[in-house]
């Protein structure tokens, strides 16, 4: 099935912002090791990055690479956008083995290869954006009951996880800042996506911005957005970006694929044979995303980021 002209400009913005995205990973990284030696760690509370230029650097990127993934979602369906976002696993883990010295082994190569052979099977076999006409209509999608029931859970896990376990667990496993991020990434890019839509409705001249839907649409994307990029500055500043990279984008986009199915149900227009090549592309990155992990100190001598931070501090 070929690419509509929609699906394609989608596309090409979300390969873009992936490169801007994965880029950022490693300047902010940069920014927070140097704001980490003047000032208290983001790990440990510390806001001292705010005064750290390499830090601005590194969010220009990223905001850029967000304006793309946004411009994205309003032109691809979920399902096509946010799995693309392995190319940033890629760049990522590339430049941390040349910039920061992360070392990344053969098999983590191959991870990356793994990332895009499954990409492009997704890519391939993407289903049409639906026609929406109205802002309207995203909203009463998103007020049915599988999916408020969806945004209940994660919003009861994200509280649980910020109140009863950071503060105990935060510092040691790295799952409960990208659990936080990844949770709060699926509701924003539910959000944004109906920002996007908005948007492109109202740039063919159909007002959007008229509703109250489209503003409250705009204050949880907000919300979701700060919530992420506090947690993920926590997680960036305690672990190994090699590793940080891949498991938040494994959480992130599993968790976005669910509530784009329960909102949006981007496979009623899907047969079998195009729903089992999605999810065999999907399970072909998160291979490559295993990869990745679990060879992160192969061939490294040195002590993990977070250790080395801690051993100099000392």
């Amino acid at each position: 099935m070929g690419l509509s002209m929609d699906n394609v400009r989608g596309l090409i913005l979300a390969l873009s912002s992936s490169i801007f995205i994965g880029s950022s990973f490693i300047v902010k990284k940069k920014g927070l090791k140097r704001a980490g030696f003047s000032g208290v760690r983001a790990g440990l509370g510390g806001y001292s990055y705010l005064y750290e230029p390499l830090w601005w650097v590194g969010m220009g990127a990223m905001v850029i690479g967000e304006v793309a993934n946004f411009a994205a979602y309003a032109f691809a369906p979920a399902i096509l956008v946010t799995p693309l976002g392995a190319l940033s696993i890629i760049v990522s883990a590339v430049l941390a083995h040349f910039i920061l010295k992360e070392k990344l082994h053969i098999f983590g190569v191959l991870g990356c290869v793994l990332c895009v052979v499954g990409s492009t099977a997704i890519v391939l076999h993407a289903p049409q954006e639906k026609e929406i006409e109205s802002v309207k209509q995203v909203w009463n999608l998103a007020l049915e009951p599988g999916f408020i029931v969806y945004w209940c859970l994660v919003l009861a896990l994200v509280v649980l996880l910020v109140i009863c376990v950071v503060p105990r667990y935060g510092q040691s496993h790295m799952m409960v800042y990208i659990g936080i991020c990844s949770l709060m990434g699926s509701l924003t890019v539910m959000s944004v996506k109906a920002l996007g839509i908005a948007l492109k409705l109202t740039f063919s001249g159909m007002n959007q911005f008229v509703y109250v839907q489209t503003w409250v649409f705009t204050i949880v994307a907000t919300i979701c957005i700060l919530t992420q990029m506090n947690y993920l500055n926590k997680a960036l500043d305690t672990f190994n970006t090699a590793v940080i990279s891949p498991v938040y984008y494994v959480m992130f986009t599993t968790l976005t694929i669910v509530a784009s199915v329960i909102m949006f149900k981007d496979w009623t227009t899907q047969n079998a044979s195009q729903i089992l090549t999605e999810l065999c592309g999907f399970v072909t990155i998160l291979s490559g995303t295993f990869l990745l992990h679990k060879t992160k100190d192969m061939g490294s001598n040195s002590l993990p980021d977070n250790q080395s931070i801690l051993a100099s501090a000392s």
